[in-house]
């Protein structure tokens, strides 16, 4: 915008849209004392009616943002796998409760496939109670499977390439821990390593722990079936190539197979350790 121009040049006062766009849109190479000018060019009586307008206008442009930003594919993503999640940890919570409540008829059922049995009148007593218990139970235990099938889905379509590394439901909950795939993608591989790990790493900066060696990316085959020693090792490995996956979906979003390929030959070679040297225990 020209130095005598404001963000209110061509706004009509009331014009709440297009004051948004040109509070989005607008810049000016260096500060002037808008209120005057927005006064002496007839936007605004005064300078308290200029600022309400600017509130208005500005409070129009954050809305818009963050309605774009929910909007945006990876934060449905991250709202899926949350609620996934929560559906997971509330129907086992209830379950256990429901297993307590029914152990005096029954011995032995436990978890949501009790629970399955209860509302099939298989098992629990007749309380009905308790059967409206086990419905809440398995509804959320469904709906929680409903969720995982979304969120399969879009992974495969928002990350390619990291949810062909991660498995599409790590690769939600990287994205949701990160805050979001750019934020993701900007991360560098040693604090993608220890995502979901943020406890232990306070406790380690205070100098009552070790530092931890993963994170949520623990969950991964190539992390949990690597021997306890070299899981440094493949944690590393790992998400050094989860990083790379992460800024190619951002930034480009093309496949690229080989990446499967270099991490696959690289964990191979670090599981191999287990026979080097003379006893076979290999070192980091």
């Amino acid at each position: 915008m020209k130095e005598s121009e404001g963000w209110f040049r061509d706004v009509e006062p009331g014009d709440l849209e297009g004051a948004r766009a040109a509070i989005t849109d607008g810049r000016a190479d260096e500060p002037r004392d808008w209120p005057v000018a927005a006064v002496e060019t007839g936007f605004a009586a005064d300078t308290e009616e200029y600022y309400d307008a600017l509130h208005g206008a500005t409070l129009a442009a954050t809305r818009a943002a963050v309605a774009e930003r929910e909007a945006a594919d990876d934060r449905r993503l991250i709202h899926m796998v949350r609620a996934m999640d929560d559906c997971r940890r509330l129907s086992n919570e209830l379950a256990e409760r429901l297993a307590e409540w029914g152990s005096s008829v029954d011995e032995g059922g436990t978890g949501v496939e009790y629970a399955r049995t209860v509302v099939a009148g298989e098992s629990g007593p007749a309380d009905p109670a308790v059967r409206s218990l086990a419905d809440r139970v398995v509804d959320l235990a469904d709906e929680a499977d409903r969720l995982e099938d979304d969120v399969e889905r879009l992974a495969a379509s928002v990350t390619p390439n990291l949810a062909a590394l991660a498995g599409p439901v790590l690769a939600a909950r990287l994205c949701s821990l990160a805050g979001g795939l750019e934020t993701l993608a900007k991360k560098p591989s040693g604090t993608v390593q220890v995502l979901g790990a943020e406890d232990a790493l306070f406790a380690h900066l205070r100098g009552q722990a070790t530092s931890p060696k993963h994170g949520v990316i623990y969950t991964h085959d190539a992390v949990r079936g690597t021997r306890p020693e070299d899981r440094g090792s493949a944690a590393r490995a790992l998400a050094g190539k989860l990083s790379i996956a992460a800024r190619i979906d951002h930034y480009s979003g093309d496949r690229r197979p080989e990446l499967e390929a270099d991490l696959a030959e690289r964990i191979e070679t670090i599981q191999a350790r287990a026979g080097d040297g003379p006893e076979g225990d290999g070192h980091e």
